[in-house]
C-alpha cells in the first residue's frame, strides 16, 4: 500500500473510532451543532502552490484555517477565512498560499472554538508527474443507495486517486438540504476533505433560472472563468492545471442563459475556451461539462453545444471530454478521426457516464446524424471512471461497483497521437 493510501486508511480508522465514540457519549444533536461541517478540497487554478478549502459551521465566531507542513506539524499558520454563504448554516472559504508542491499539509478549519479533525492533503506537484483521478456522471437519484456505494467502491480500488471530477447533476434537487448531505455523506469527510473536487452545475443544480443557493458557497471557482455581465458564468466556468493536465470547467446550461440568451452564453464560453486552450502550456487537456455534445438518448439533442464548441475541441485536440446527463454510458469521436484500424482513432474522445441510480434508453442516432461514431454505448449500468497519466500515456477504466471493467482505452502521443481501445 503506498504512503498516501495508508494515510488514507488509518485517518478512516481513526475517524471511526471518534465517530463511535461521539454516539456512545454525546447526543447526536449537540455533535453535529458544534463542529465544522461538509470540508471539502476546491481547486484552485494553481494546485501546486495554493489550496482552497470550504466548510459550513453553525458557530458565530471568525472562521480560520490551520495548516502545517505533515512533516513539521507545530509550524502552524493560521489563514483567515471568509463567509461564502448561509444556507441551513454559514458556508467559509479559506486559501492557503504559498504552499511547496508535492508536499503533505495536515489542517484542521473551524471558528476558534470548533474545529474539524486534523486531516491531511499532499500539493501537486509542479512538473507533469503521474497521477489518477476519478470521473463521476451524475449521482443524483438514489444517492445513499446508489451513488454512495459506487462512489466508495471507486475510492477503495483507487485510493491515490488525487482529485475527483464530477460531471454535473450532483442532485436532483438543487436546494434539497438533505439530498447534498447525502451528497457529501456519499463520498465521506476523508474523500471530500484529502483530494480536489472538480464540479460543473447539472442542470438539476438549477431551480429555474437560479443556480443552487449552495453551489458558490460550496464550490467558490478559481477567478480565471468567463465573464458574462453578472450572470453564473464567472462562477462556474474555470481550468485548473494538475500535473501536466489542464482541466477546464464550462457550464452547458444554455437554457438558464436568460436573460442573455443561449448563443451569447455559449460563444462568451468559446472565446474564452479558445483562450485558455490556446494558452495551455500542458501536454494534456481535460473538458467536463454536463450536457453531451453527442447524446445517448434518443429524444435529447444539443445541437447549439455543437454549433458553439465542438469545432474548438477538434481544433485543439482537446483529450477527453467528458459529460453526464444522459443516464447511460456512452463513448465515441467524430467519424472524421476513425482509422483503418477499427480499433484506433485519434482526436478527441467524448464520454457519457453516470453514477447514480435513474437510467434512460440509449440510441446511437444523436452520434451518427451528427458525424461522429459510438464506440461502446450501453444502458442499466452505473459506472466510475478512473483515468491514469502518465507521461505520453493516459489510460482511462470504466468499472461497476463491483470491479468489473466496461470500458477501456488508451491514448498515446509518443508519437503523434493514437487513442486504442484495450477492452
Amino acid at each position: 500500500m503506498s504512503d498516501s493510501a495508508a494515510r488514507r486508511t488509518l485517518a478512516a480508522l481513526g475517524t471511526a473510532v471518534l465517530t463511535l465514540a461521539c454516539v456512545a457519549m454525546t447526543p447526536p444533536a449537540a455533535s453535529a451543532a458544534t463542529g465544522p461541517q461538509r470540508v471539502i478540497l476546491v481547486p484552485t487554478a494553481d494546485p501546486a502552490t495554493s489550496q482552497t478549502l470550504t466548510w459550513r459551521s453553525q458557530g458565530s465566531g471568525a472562521p480560520v484555517l490551520e495548516i502545517a507542513p505533515a512533516a513539521a506539524p507545530d509550524q502552524v499558520t493560521t489563514v483567515g477565512g471568509a463567509e461564502t454563504g448561509s444556507v441551513g448554516g454559514s458556508f467559509h472559504a479559506a486559501t492557503a498560499d504559498g504552499l511547496a508542491p508535492d508536499t503533505d499539509y495536515r489542517y484542521r478549519v473551524g471558528d476558534g472554538t470548533a474545529f474539524s479533525p486534523w486531516r491531511t492533503f499532499t500539493t501537486a506537484s509542479s512538473g507533469a508527474d503521474p497521477f489518477t483521478f476519478l470521473y463521476f456522471g451524475d449521482v443524483q437519484n438514489g444517492i445513499s443507495t446508489g451513488g454512495a456505494p459506487l462512489a466508495q467502491a471507486a475510492l477503495a480500488a483507487e485510493p491515490d486517486a488525487e482529485l475527483a471530477v464530477h460531471a454535473g447533476d450532483l442532485v436532483n434537487d438543487a436546494n434539497s438540504e438533505s439530498e447534498w448531505t447525502d451528497w457529501f455523506n456519499a463520498f465521506g469527510p476523508e474523500a471530500t476533505g484529502t483530494m480536489n473536487h472538480v464540479t460543473t452545475p447539472g442542470n438539476h443544480e438549477y431551480a429555474l433560472l437560479s443556480l443552487s443557493d449552495y453551489w458558490r458557497p460550496q464550490f467558490p471557482t478559481p477567478d480565471n472563468g468567463a465573464s458574462s455581465w453578472g450572470r453564473h458564468l464567472p462562477f462556474t466556468t474555470y481550468y485548473t492545471d494538475y500535473q501536466g493536465v489542464r482541466f477546464v470547467v464550462l457550464n452547458s446550461n444554455y437554457r438558464q442563459a436568460a436573460p442573455i440568451g443561449s448563443r451569447i452564453w455559449m460563444d462568451l464560453q468559446r472565446n474564452w475556451l479558445e483562450d485558455v486552450l490556446a494558452d495551455n502550456p500542458h501536454p494534456w487537456t481535460v473538458v467536463t461539462f454536463h450536457h453531451p455534445v453527442f447524446s445517448n438518448s434518443p429524444d435529447r439533442d444539443n445541437a447549439v453545444l455543437r454549433q458553439a464548441w465542438l469545432d474548438t475541441f477538434e481544433d485543439y485536440d482537446v483529450d477527453l471530454v467528458l459529460q453526464g446527463h444522459d443516464h447511460s454510458y456512452g463513448r465515441g469521436n467524430a467519424a472524421a478521426n476513425a482509422t483503418a484500424d477499427p480499433a484506433v482513432q485519434t482526436g478527441p474522445v467524448y464520454t457519457v457516464a453516470v453514477t447514480g441510480t435513474k437510467m434512460y434508453d440509449i440510441s446511437e442516432d444523436n452520434w451518427t446524424d451528427n458525424g461522429a461514431e459510438v464506440r461502446v454505448q450501453f444502458s442499466d449500468t452505473s459506472t466510475y471512471q478512473a483515468v491514469e497519466v502518465d507521461g505520453d500515456t493516459l489510460h482511462y477504466t470504466a468499472r461497476t461497483a463491483d470491479g468489473t471493467v466496461v470500458d477501456s482505452f488508451t491514448i498515446d502521443k509518443s508519437d503523434g497521437k493514437t487513442v486504442t481501445d484495450t477492452l
